[in-house]
């Protein structure tokens, strides 16, 4: 299956988030979203949640937010897809801070009337045990 609409919209999404284009970002999910963030709660379930937390989101930013994927591979089939990719997120927050960090992101996809939408997606980092903090240095390949 061509997996070139799959990709484009990954690639519109991330130009949302970089201009912090909340109504934009929200046209690629689904209504009935579940979204699993590196921040609590456990889950954020609904249209309205994730504008909330998006909102929230952007807010915590001065300026663009640096969305760079990679090893982005896509399995699709019919109506649904799923995505696994790692996203380098970066740039100043609010604070004045520089950051620069890699998650990882798997995205359940299906496909109606209107095209592709993102229907769950699963943001994660990876976590250094016995200290229970967030291992926010690592890198692809390293």
């Amino acid at each position: 299956m061509d997996t070139t609409e799959i990709t484009t919209l990954l690639d519109a999404r991330s130009a949302a988030i970089h201009a912090k284009d909340l109504d934009r970002l929200m046209s690629f999910y689904a209504d009935d979203i579940v979204y699993f963030d590196v921040v609590p709660p456990l889950l954020y379930q609904g249209a309205a949640a994730m504008r909330d937390r998006f909102a929230d989101w952007f807010a915590r930013w001065s300026g663009p937010i640096g969305q760079q994927a990679h090893d982005v591979h896509v399995e699709a089939g019919g109506d649904v897809a799923v995505v696994r990719m790692l996203i380098r997120t970066s740039g100043t927050l609010a604070t004045g801070r520089e950051v620069g960090y890699w998650v990882r992101a798997t995205d359940g996809l299906r496909r109606g009337a209107g095209g592709w939408t993102i229907a769950h997606e699963h943001v994660s980092l990876p976590v250094e045990f016995p200290q229970g903090t967030a291992a926010m240095d690592l890198v692809p390949g390293g």
